[in-house]
């Protein structure tokens, strides 16, 4: 959709002259914002480049025009237009490439100044023109000497996105960028970052030194909030304006803000001679910002790096708005698993405790459960269930069949092999696709002691505990997981619980890893609730996750334990 013609802006250049762009005659001009959106376009840049002006406005010039010589998109970092956005001055050139409406390119010549675009607001105007033949290899601008070399810089970009994308963990995702940047291009990482609810927090400040990281938690903290009209370089970056060059001199004058007090003090307890800070943005709005600096060696900072970091920081943002986006969707499931997961209930002569634990490093979302309730003549019904998939659509179909099965189970006094045969014929039925595994099973109160009476729909056996240790997995009463579409008979199984004695359910992830095989988790299951089998109930659950649960699993965990009392 073209966004409409904006109202002409009076622009002032550097020696306080008035211009308009359709003051121009014959070359094409247009000006950006500090952030480098084009923010007005002449007509001449329309003829020239074969694009209506409403196609270019709000639109980061950059990405809409400046490209290779093959017409190849280009990073920020080599964008040499940005200069005079980065560094104030101006800058010229005859060795550029922009992209026109028909997807042809043209060749220009180019002079970019600073200018004022309202009363408090700065950007730059662009004037262009089809480029007189000019030698190849024209030298590089002064002000681009970077402190790495071009083949260098991609690598690092290539090397930046492969890494920041391979995580959606935000700690993980800073800690990489971390080892990115320090100390190829800084003795000093800091990032600055913006929550949901707006506020600010010092969530990253390493400093390397003799070949050491060490992480200053002592400078992190929370943040002053920013100001729309502070001009200083950190609340500009956390504005989402331009990546800018600072020194110790940009914090001389008085702080306008609490924000620059804090950078005041960053940047005197650091040492910090020569930094860039450059706006961590997201999809959607600024995230952070990323300073990099040096205190240990003399090269200060050029534009050319200052280029580089910003590309680094969009990266960066890119990368730390997905893990937000996952670990959001995340919390949504786990928060639903949690309040669909029942309070146990009380039934005299049995004891219970349970518990869930979602996935570590909020790497997945599962849809195990556990329920408990009471039933007709007193018996009580048990069940755990691990519905397939690591998503909220896992989390919704758990709530689906844990639902369901109550019902079913509460509608009348029937065998837990009758409950799940028709538990399977509705989740065979359901319009999303869902495959679980469940084991329900009715402990039923006879002559004075307690029977267990259960199915197994395709899920790890449950282990009946005695209390002189003795173990034995409970693995009769098998048959198909619910989903599949088989219709078979399922069968009932049935033991006797001794007085003292422990019957623990389980998921898949106690027990399974991708280190271990499913014989060593249930031989470790088996052993440390063999040891746990004479202690009280209450912990039993957090002593074996902590005992049995693989350092690498990958995968949430439900836990219920039924004891018979002495």
């Amino acid at each position: 959709m073209s966004v409409p013609p904006r109202q002409a802006h009076d622009l002032t250049l550097e020696g306080g002259r008035p211009l308009r762009l359709r003051d121009l005659k014959e070359a094409g001009a247009y000006v950006v914002d500090d952030r480098g959106r084009i923010i007005e376009v002449n007509p001449n840049a329309e003829r020239l480049l074969l694009r209506r002006a409403g196609d270019l406005l709000d639109h980061d010039a950059h990405d809409a025009l400046h490209r290779g010589r093959r017409g190849e998109a280009l990073p920020h970092s080599r964008c040499v237009m940005r200069h005079a956005l980065i560094s104030g001055s101006t800058g010229s050139g005859d060795q550029e490439w922009m992209e026109r409406g028909d997807g042809t390119l043209i060749r220009v010549s180019w002079l970019v100044t600073p200018c004022r675009v309202d009363e408090s607001a700065t950007g730059a105007l662009v004037i262009f023109h089809p480029a007189p033949d000019a030698e190849d290899g024209a030298a590089e601008p002064p002000w681009q000497n970077p402190s790495l070399s071009e083949l260098e810089r991609l690598a690092l970009l290539a090397e930046t996105t492969a890494t920041l994308t391979s995580s959606l963990d935000v700690d993980a995702t800073l800690r990489h960028l971390v080892r990115l940047v320090v100390p190829l291009l800084a003795d000093w990482v800091v990032v600055d970052l913006v929550d949901e609810e707006g506020t600010i927090s010092r969530a990253v400040v390493v400093h390397y030194e003799n070949g050491t990281l060490t992480h200053r938690d002592d400078l992190q903290r929370q943040l002053p909030p920013v100001t729309e009209d502070s001009p200083m370089p950190l609340s500009r970056a956390l504005r989402g304006v331009t990546a800018t060059l600072i020194s110790p001199q940009s914090y001389r004058m008085p702080p306008d803000t609490g924000i620059a007090v804090a950078q005041q003090d960053l940047l005197a307890q650091t040492g910090i001679k020569s930094a860039c800070i450059a706006p961590i943005r997201g999809i959607r709005e600024v995230i952070g910002a990323l300073t990099l600096g040096r205190s240990e060696r003399a090269q200060p900072y050029t534009a050319g790096d200052l280029l580089l970091v910003e590309d680094i920081a969009r990266r960066a943002g890119l990368a730390l708005d997905n893990a937000r986006l996952y670990e959001r969707q995340r919390r949504v499931a786990e928060t639903m698993q949690r309040h669909l997961l029942p309070r146990l209930p009380v039934v005299s002569g049995l004891e219970m405790s349970a518990c869930y634990v979602p996935a570590p490093d909020a790497s997945q979302v599962g849809g195990d459960w556990y329920d408990a309730f009471t039933q007709a003549g007193g018996a009580l019904g048990l069940v755990i269930g691990d519905v397939v998939g690591h998503d909220l659509d896992a989390a919704a179909g758990m709530a689906q069949v844990c639902n369901m099965l109550r019902a079913y189970a509460g509608e009348m006094d029937s065998l837990p092999s009758t409950v799940i045969g028709r538990l399977d014929q509705a989740v065979s039925r359901m319009a999303e696709a869902t495959m679980a595994t469940v084991v329900f099973a009715r402990a039923e109160p006879v002559d004075g002691g307690w029977r267990l009476r259960w199915t197994n729909a395709g899920h790890p056996p449950p282990l009946l505990v005695e209390r002189d240790g003795t173990t034995r997995f409970l693995e009769d009463g098998g048959g198909l997981m619910l989903g599949t579409g088989i219709c078979v008979p399922r069968q009932d199984a049935v033991v006797d619980l001794p007085p003292h004695s422990s019957v623990v359910f389980y998921t898949d992830g106690l027990i399974e890893s991708p280190s271990h095989s499913l014989d060593d988790g249930l031989e470790r299951l088996r052993k440390e609730a063999s040891a746990l089998g004479a202690r009280k109930l209450h912990g039993f659950c957090d002593r074996l996750l902590r005992k049995v649960r693989p350092d690498d699993n990958d995968d949430d965990v439900a836990l219920l334990t039924l004891r018979v009392p002495g």
